[in-house]
């Protein structure tokens, strides 16, 4: 521990970092300097600064990362249509590793020795914070309070700012029984009655969307421009890529979009039940994928579906700094060059539907794609020797005896 003399932690300002940020300065002896990353969470940051001051802390950053966060981690992702177990949209995982690449550049800024979060030792993102600070720095030391220390549960954190005259700001009202995390992507929430897989989510728990049923009888129409398969443009009005995700959120939310209900697979084993809000990242999947079916050759669409999964468990896994997610996004990224236009959407009572899209650059060709007379656009009579051909091999088996039961 006499090694470490500076640490930088990853600082939310609440009572968990707080209690770490005391622990550090006592159990290592070392000068802690705190980060704190406004991602789109939807709560003040800066209380963190006064929270940390009044801990001792001298060096304090609160850095607002959400055009950031869109631009380099949410619009690749996206362009990749990813989605972990066939329903997850990593609101949480993308987040990680732009906190872990700014806890390194702090660390090299100041000098530090170590980063430290408040991440448990059951969780993934122990493992996503640490992944991407090894990839980037890998002589980085990691402190991980949650797996060394015997603080385990909220009792023993408050009786512990008691001991060590920790200012804990007791919220009046009734408190969230779920742990929740938020970004411009998402909010999730785990813990309380969610614990229970067979329980359903009470309803006054959801906090971005209204229910669907309870959304407008009148369908929301919208029109995304896209450029290089990212979106530019709401309705024709320019926007940048937190203000696109930002719109989109408060249009879906106020249609029900969003809502999700699921049993994962954590990286460390467990399974875990949470459920998330993500309405505009369910319109973006959506009206991407749109685009891309008249932009993108079939084999290219397909081939993006079958690396897709991989993909999006290096994300959720926490391998946002690997070289192979690296290559993959180099050919998504040159796969998007043609995917430009605009996609026409309506969202009524949870659902979207794509209403029209249209691209300079589309594939789809009305004179050949039509029921009318085609004009000999295409020749019917060449789909024969197509089809004998494909079945070549299994007219051969069939003739052998071969033909599957």
């Amino acid at each position: 521990m006499s090694d470490i003399k500076k640490v930088v932690l990853a600082y939310s300002g609440g009572l968990d970092t707080s209690v770490i940020v005391k622990w550090l300065q006592q159990t290592y002896q070392c000068e802690v300097v705190t980060f704190t990353a406004d991602i789109g969470q939807g709560e003040e940051v800066e209380p963190a600064r006064s929270k940390a001051q009044l801990l001792g802390v001298k060096e304090i950053y609160i850095d607002d990362l959400r055009e950031e966060f869109v631009r380099d981690f949410v619009f690749p992702m996206f362009r990749a249509n990813a989605i972990y177990e066939g329903e997850y949209l990593l609101g949480t995982s993308i987040a990680r590793p732009l906190i872990a690449k700014r806890l390194i550049e702090i660390a090299n800024e100041t000098g530090a020795d170590a980063i430290s979060h408040g991440a448990t030792g059951k969780g993934n993102d122990q493992v996503r914070f640490e992944l991407g600070a090894y990839a980037l720095k890998p002589g980085i030391q990691v402190i991980a309070p949650w797996r060394e220390w015997q603080l385990t549960s909220r009792d023993t954190l408050l009786a512990y700012c008691e001991k060590h005259d920790i200012p804990v700001e007791m919220k009046r009202g009734n408190k969230s029984p779920y742990s929740m995390d938020a970004n411009l992507l998402h909010i999730s929430y785990e813990g309380g009655v969610l614990e229970d897989p067979w329980t359903e989510a009470e309803a006054d728990m959801w906090r971005w969307s209204v229910a669907p049923e309870d959304a407008p009888d009148k369908p929301t129409e919208i029109e995304l421009t896209y450029q290089h398969g990212d979106i530019i443009a709401i309705d024709g009005i320019a926007m940048s890529p937190a203000e696109v995700l930002t719109h989109l959120n408060k249009v879906g939310g106020d249609n029900g979009i969003g809502r999700l209900d699921i049993v994962e697979n954590r990286y460390v084993g467990m399974k875990s039940r949470g459920c998330y809000e993500t309405p505009g990242g369910t319109i973006m999947l959506r009206a991407h994928r749109a685009i891309e079916s008249i932009t993108l050759d079939r084999e290219v669409a397909h081939l993006k579906d079958e690396l897709m999964p991989r993909y999006a468990s290096l994300i959720y896994n926490g391998y946002w700094w690997s070289p192979e997610r690296q290559m993959l996004q180099m050919m998504i990224d040159e796969s998007q060059l043609a995917v430009n236009g605009v996609v026409r959407l309506k969202l009524y009572k949870g659902n979207v539907m794509v209403a029209g899209r249209r691209s300079d650059n589309s594939l789809f060709d009305e004179n050949i794609a039509t029921f009318e007379d085609d004009a000999g656009a295409y020749d019917q009579q060449d789909a024969a020797g197509f089809i004998k051909l494909n079945a070549l091999r299994l007219r051969i088996a069939a003739g052998k005896g071969r033909n599957l039961k």
